[in-house]
């Protein structure tokens, strides 16, 4: 049986790094800075992982949701969340997937979510934010990279990701 929210959490880090990888490509190909609004979104991506993974465990986030980073910054969280959410998926076994958490969100309004979907809403939400990275990095003259998840499955069909 395929699982379904492991498969997007892979899907998730692949397309972070893809994003990462080709922002530096730019960067050094074009000698420009990143615009920010485009690290602005992609800021928020990397925010939200740290607070989903604050909520799902119980501790304070090192972050706000819009806080704005720069390039090597977002680098240096990539690696320390993508990974962990990534663990956190895998690890998850019925009664965790079926878990109940009440959290506080960035407005102050409160809610109660069960993991499971909490665990699809990270890398759809991530994914809707990287295409309206691909948007700004255009509008600023820029070539977007292709972050789509059936993209990312035909890499993976054709042997050319690493299955983490």
């Amino acid at each position: 049986m395929i699982n379904t929210n492991e498969k997007l959490a892979v899907y998730n880090v692949w397309a972070n790094d893809t994003l990462l990888r080709h922002l530096d490509k730019t960067v050094a190909e074009t000698g420009q800075p990143i615009p920010a609004n485009v690290l602005r979104l992609f800021s928020h991506v990397l925010n939200a992982q740290y607070i989903w993974i604050g909520r799902l465990t119980n501790t304070p986030s090192p972050v706000k949701v819009w806080q704005e980073h720069l390039l090597e910054e977002l680098h240096r969280m990539h690696e320390q969340t993508s990974e962990r959410w990534l663990g956190m998926v895998r690890a998850a076994d019925d009664a965790e997937l079926s878990r109940t958490i009440t959290y506080t969100n960035s407005a102050g309004d409160g809610f109660t979510s069960v993991v499971s979907d909490i665990f699809t809403h990270m890398p759809v939400h991530a994914n809707y934010h990287r295409g309206q990275v691909a948007i700004k990095m255009r509008d600023a003259g820029l070539e977007p990279i292709n972050t789509d998840f059936i993209t990312y499955c035909r890499q993976l069909d054709a042997g050319q990701v690493v299955s983490l």
